[in-house]
């Protein structure tokens, strides 16, 4: 039913303007206790931050259903949009009533707790050791057994997690319906200025274009693999075991660079190497990220960035170390929390996760609900394209390397690259095509790990490294599922990513391979970049897409572009080995 509006009813601009003052305040409240929580985990502060949360929530929920009783089309074009945000701008849409909309943010805090407190002690170990830990066994052993227990360890969490998950799905889903959505997966899908229906189709789109070049990388590294580990291990033509890539949730292969390049010229750097010989401190580290946006024309970060951060893990208390950045005022209250070590891997991420706090500082003039990127692909990319032009002609003008590689190490410098992006694709979309049926109930708690493994194996290849029953929660064990985190615009922003560092290279001026190339500074480049991240969401994202790239379609071609050389190598590789699983 419209909105009676007379002389004594509010317009819906003041509606909207109302709406927008309530919400601002209420989600400054919400990432402060989140932060809080995040950095000092403990029974009170998950309260607390459950309890901000559901106001939050509860507040978000009210304004829409108010909001959406005003017919569209008797709104400007941006008192619309804003609208449509407001329907889709929280990831989790609790019910009406109070005393569930309480339970699920506590559900949601209780999920993450739950994986912040996760340890294993591997055998041999003196004491039980928690995710970086573990990672760093599956990053740097070659011992199978050794591997595979700390990949059955860490896993273990997905039990605890589970219980509250079947539960968390019926009530996320409750909230969604009574706004208007299918389900919760439906109402992630209508963040993209589409019809979910639409949208599903895009990214089938975009996944067809990479698939193949996934496959070659797949073919090329399993044989690799059998060729170290043996047919006992590792079959010569079916699905590879996730435990031996080097990555926990084997969702990126960087890792056993050194096992599967045997042989190929190398570009020969070392940046963790680099680091630690420099001497390098964490807050150094984040200094030459900062220094990256200043040579583009972006202004410093404010004082308050450097005091309220957090860059190593305390060691009086349990905090969640999962590399984030925040916006805590909406305004200019920017952080990033991360338990950095001095590695060539913290070194990139901290580049990304400063790419976050740029785009927040860009859009913060904009109308509340339009302070948010494009969708929420185009904020993960952005960090991802700035770190692209982490190259080693970028090394060379910090001071950290004396000299590039010759081209003669592209190849190596490309497989390494590829063993982090390209085989991130498949994981990067499975997640969500795993919730969206859970959601949707065409997966049943009953079948939740057997569908994971199951879809697992159809989009990445992989296999687990033993029997996987639905007492386990594999799903669980990785940090965006119980944080209720939709996972998909890691998916569109690995591949936007390079259609941003194409555009932003011919920006500057480059004209050589993109995998060489750095806008490192160009004004010209950091201009182009400044004008779409101003526009945060007040535009559907072909327009903002346009204002970067000059183009209105995702699309992969500049990642294939990016990776030509390699590809056609793989090519030569595989001729006469199978390909597929």
């Amino acid at each position: 039913m419209a909105v009676a509006v007379s002389g004594d009813s509010p317009k819906p601009s003041e509606l909207i303007h109302d709406a927008e003052a309530e919400l601002l305040d209420l989600a400054s409240e919400s990432q402060r206790t989140d932060w809080v929580y995040s950095t000092y985990v403990n029974d009170d502060t998950e309260a607390l931050s459950a309890a901000a949360a559901s106001r939050l929530i509860a507040a978000t929920m009210r304004r829409a259903r108010e909001l959406a009783r005003i017919p569209l089309e008797s709104l400007a074009p941006a008192e619309a949009r804003k609208v449509h945000l407001l329907r889709v701008s929280l990831p989790l849409l609790a019910p009406a009533d109070p005393a569930e909309s309480l339970e699920l943010t506590r559900l949601v805090a209780a999920m993450q707790a739950a994986y912040a407190k996760g340890r294993h002690r591997p055998t041999g170990a003196k004491e039980p050791l928690d995710l970086q830990g573990l990672e760093r066994i599956l990053g740097e052993s070659r011992d199978p057994a050794l591997l595979e227990d700390a990949w059955s360890g860490w896993h273990a969490v997905g039990r605890t997690i589970r219980p509250g998950f079947v539960r968390y799905v019926e009530l996320a889903n409750r909230g969604a319906r009574e706004l208007g959505f299918a389900d919760t997966g439906a109402m992630w899908a209508s963040r993209y200025d589409m019809a979910p229906e639409a949208f599903l189709r895009e990214v089938d789109r975009l996944w067809g274009e990479v698939r193949p070049f996934y496959e070659s990388l797949h073919a090329f590294v399993r044989r690799r693999l059998f060729e170290h580990y043996g047919a006992e291990i590792v079959s010569p033509s079916g699905a590879l075991p996730a435990h031996l890539l080097g990555n926990m949730w084997a969702q990126s292969w960087d890792g056993i660079y050194p096992l599967v390049a045997t042989g190929l010229a190398d570009d020969g750097l070392d940046l963790t190497r680099l680091l630690v010989d420099r001497g390098t401190s964490p807050t150094d580290m984040v200094r030459f990220g900062e220094g990256f946006f200043d040579s583009l024309g972006f202004d410093k970060l404010p004082a308050s960035f450097w005091e309220r951060s957090m860059f190593v893990r305390p060691r009086d208390r349990e905090v969640v170390c999962h590399a984030s950045a925040w916006d805590i005022d909406f305004v200019g209250d920017l952080r990033i929390k991360m338990c950095i070590e001095v590695t060539g891997d913290d070194f990139h991420t901290i580049h990304h996760e400063l790419g976050h706090n740029y785009y927040q500082r860009a859009y913060n003039r904009q109308s509340y609900l339009f302070r948010d990127s494009a969708h929420d692909g185009f904020h993960e990319a952005v960090g991802d394209a700035v770190d692209l032009s982490v190259t080693p002609e970028y090394l060379v003008r910090l001071g950290l390397l004396g000299q590039a590689p010759p081209p003669e190490g592209d190849l190596g410098l490309l497989l390494r690259r590829a063993l982090e992006k390209v085989s991130f694709l498949p994981f990067g979309l499975l997640i969500d095509r795993w919730r969206w049926k859970v959601f949707d109930g065409s997966i049943s708690p009953r079948e939740y790990n057997r569908t994971w493994w199951e879809m697992r194996r159809s989009y990445q290849g992989l296999a687990p490294p033993g029997p996987r029953g639905e007492d386990e929660f594999d799903p669980g064990a990785k940090y965006h599922v119980p944080a209720n985190v939709p996972y998909v615009r890691y998916f569109l922003a690995a591949i936007l990513q390079f259609q941003f560092h194409r555009a932003l290279l011919r920006a500057a001026g480059e004209r050589g391979p993109l995998h060489r190339g750095s806008i490192y500074g160009s004004e010209a480049a950091g201009e182009r970049l400044r004008t779409m991240l101003e526009l945060g969401a007040s535009r559907e994202w072909p327009d903002a897409l346009e204002a970067g790239t000059g183009e209105r379609r995702m699309d992969a071609s500049a990642m294939l572009e990016y990776f030509a050389p390699l590809r056609r190598w793989l090519d030569e590789q595989n001729r006469g080995h199978p390909t597929g699983w």
